[in-house]
This record gives C-alpha cells, sequence and structure tokens, in this order.
C-alpha cells in the first residue's frame, strides 16, 4: 500500500496540473505551467501530529456528505472535546484568530486571543508544500505565497475536494500591484498540495472550526502572514545576497511587529509597498 501511495501522489498531482481546469476546491496552480515547479515537498515526509478526537472518515465516504453534512460530522466529533482543550489553556472557541506560516520549516502556527492578548494555541506539521522559498510570482510556478493576507467567510469551504479547506486571499493588493498571478491558494486537507498548504485531515478539522468559530463571532477576518522563516537580522544576514531578500526585508517590520507587540499588525499598502500601520 505505501509503494502505491508513493507512485500516486506525484502522479495525481501532476494530472491536477496539467488538467488546466480548475473547480473551485483544488489547489491553485491547475492552469498549463510555464516551467514544472519544485514537486520535492509532494513525496517528502513530515512529522504527523495526533490529535485527540475521533478520526475523519474515509475520503470515499467524505465526498458522499454533503458541505452542511460535513460540517455537522466535525462539529459531532471535534467541537465539544476541542472547546475543553481550549479551555483549559484559558481559551474559547470564537475568540479571534491569526494564523503563521513559516516555509522553511514547514510550520504553522495558530494563534488565539484571550483576555486582550495573543496566545499560541498550537504549531502543526505541513504535510505537504511545494516549491522553494520565495514569494509566489504567477500562475501554475508551484510556488505558495508569502505575504499578508486574511481569510474572510466567504473563503471558508466545507465542500472542498481536499476534506475542508480555506482561501487565504491570495493575490492580495500588494500582488496584484506587482502582477503576481494565481488562484485558489489554500489550507487544506488531505497530504499533496501544489502551491497550497496541506495539513492532513484530523489537523485542518481543528483549525477549519477554530478560523469558522472565529469568524461567526464577529472577526472580520482571520489574518494570515506566510514567512519563509523568522524574519531577524540575523536570518536576513544569512540570505543577503538572495534575489528575494530586498523583499524579505519589507516583509520583516511586519513579523517585529507581532514579536514586539504580541497583536497581530494592520498592514496597508502604500505605494506598492507594505506599510504597516502605527
Amino acid at each position: 500500500m505505501k509503494n502505491i501511495l508513493w507512485v500516486m501522489l506525484p502522479l495525481s498531482a501532476a494530472l491536477a496540473l496539467l488538467s488546466g481546469r480548475h473547480t473551485g476546491t483544488a489547489c491553485a496552480d491547475c492552469s498549463p505551467l510555464i516551467q514544472m515547479p519544485d514537486l520535492t515537498a509532494l513525496w517528502t515526509g513530515s512529522a504527523k501530529m495526533k490529535l485527540p478526537y475521533p478520526a475523519p472518515p474515509p475520503p470515499d465516504e467524505w465526498r458522499t456528505l454533503k458541505p452542511d453534512e460535513r460540517l455537522a460530522h466535525v462539529k459531532d466529533r471535534v467541537q465539544a472535546p476541542l472547546a475543553a482543550l481550549l479551555e483549559k489553556q484559558g481559551l474559547r472557541l470564537g475568540a479571534p484568530a491569526f494564523i503563521r506560516i513559516f516555509k522553511e520549516t514547514r510550520e504553522l502556527e495558530l494563534w488565539m486571543q484571550a483576555g486582550g492578548k495573543w496566545q499560541l494555541f498550537r504549531t502543526y506539521p505541513i504535510a505537504a508544500m511545494s516549491g522553494t522559498l520565495g514569494p509566489k510570482l504567477q500562475e501554475g510556478d508551484g510556488q505558495a505565497p508569502e505575504g499578508f493576507y486574511s481569510v474572510t467567510p466567504a473563503s471558508l469551504n466545507p465542500g472542498s475536494t481536499f476534506h475542508l479547506s480555506f482561501n487565504i486571499g491570495y493575490p492580495n493588493a500588494y500582488d496584484q500591484h506587482h502582477g503576481r498571478t494565481g488562484t485558489f491558494i489554500m489550507v487544506h486537507g488531505n497530504e499533496v498540495s501544489i502551491g497550497c498548504f496541506a495539513m492532513t485531515d484530523p489537523l485542518i478539522e481543528e483549525i477549519y472550526l477554530i478560523v469558522d468559530a472565529a469568524l461567526k463571532k464577529g472577526q472580520p477576518e482571520v489574518p494570515v502572514h506566510t514567512f519563509p522563516f523568522p524574519l531577524t537580522d540575523q536570518r536576513l544576514a544569512e540570505f543577503a545576497e538572495h534575489p528575494h531578500a530586498p523583499f524579505w526585508r519589507e516583509l520583516q517590520p511586519g513579523y517585529t511587529a507581532f514579536e514586539t507587540q504580541n497583536a497581530p499588525p494592520q498592514v496597508t499598502l502604500r505605494d506598492g509597498r507594505y506599510r504597516i500601520r502605527e
């Protein structure tokens, strides 16, 4: 079985890339390629995280459920124990949420607000992510984006081909200003992805419920900040000659603002550049 999976994952990814169409629920970059992206991460294993909930149904059974049935199924299995787990940490389901992603270590951080302060709830391993360090520039390049994005209620997709998903909002105003293209960049389930962030089915259920609850409780949007690595002066010095170093230095104030103020910064665009609102 394991040998079959090793063969099927890259084949499935290649077929998705070459299909030239998109259903609105899968990853981006399904149009004809300008150049073949780096697909190594599709079959490079990452650490798996076990969560204390009943396992999701197998994919064949899950695909037969309607979107509202999927959400009801997840809530029946996950919501009560998740709420109890959050309560033990001084958190609550429905509190404002914030996501940071670090591509180098393939980690997704989920932060939640409690008593006016932001607390790290969990750091998840990203199961699959294609491309290299650097921003997404065009449709079909296989890159996962870097920058400041957000999830709105309209971004949630319980009918996803990849179990559950939400769109992070690429291309944002900055990307559009600089002519960057691409569509349907998601955080989703499953363990294979091109341009998106695949989390496995059990992990996306927990993440999805927290993001969904935050939006339903009135948070206008859940920020998603994606970085190549922690943008400290030391790390940036290591990449001083990298072609994307100027772009990463532009992202650094947003990274530093959260590190020093313990609150997601308000990011705006002025003259085609990211600006952090004081």
